[in-house]
């Protein structure tokens, strides 16, 4: 289990936007401090954290994001490089634009995305968990009652959308990201160079 609380440091240190993570057993296994705050947060409210945050469970790496968070593409990024394949996003804002940009990284990164939010805010983007390659899964009512979106993290699924982003498209990103082109550049053709020139 994952969930959102200020975690307190030491006076006159403001505290942290944290998302601690439970066992099944009751146990605190870790938390995350959120990195990239908003103007009004560094400002007034919250010390920014410094790590991303990986953790197991049954053999399945997860990562977790908080809220403004998924404006920074590279916290996404940088969690596909550590090898997560479920990202957990916390959301504290009615934003409909903010769930759509969540769902874009599990295309994006390949990955699933759990992407909660208070249930207020339900009405306008529900709770949900998108798949990799961005089909979603389940979600809760968009109705602002509260609910659960679950939905199963199977690393060897035949859902062939599933298996084409997991098997097909995460490992050739990873390869052409990893400058697999370069070797394939003209260079001192003019015939290539589209440019105009005045």
């Amino acid at each position: 289990m994952a969930f959102g609380a200020p975690h307190p440091l030491t006076p006159p240190h403001r505290p942290h936007n944290s998302l601690y993570v439970v066992s099944d057993k009751g146990v605190l296994v870790s938390r995350y401090d959120k990195r990239y705050l908003s103007h009004t947060e560094v400002s007034h409210m919250y010390t920014p954290g410094t790590e991303p945050l990986v953790f197991e469970v049954d053999g399945i790496r997860f990562g977790t994001a908080l809220c403004i968070e998924v404006n920074f593409p590279e916290v996404f990024h940088e969690y596909e490089q550590l090898g997560v394949e479920c990202l957990l996003v916390s959301v504290m804002v009615d934003d409909a634009a903010r769930a759509v940009v969540a769902q874009a990284y599990s295309t994006l990164y390949n990955y699933w995305v759990g992407y909660s939010v208070p249930a207020q805010f339900g009405a306008t983007a529900p709770a949900a968990v998108f798949a990799p390659g961005g089909r979603r899964l389940a979600s809760c009512p968009a109705d602002s009652r509260p609910g659960l979106a679950i939905a199963d993290i199977d690393l060897d699924s035949r859902d062939p959308d599933i298996d084409a982003a997991l098997r097909l498209a995460r490992p050739w990103r990873r390869t052409a990201r990893a400058g697999l082109y370069e070797r394939h550049v003209v260079r001192g053709d003019r015939r290539s160079d589209t440019r105009s020139e005045f």
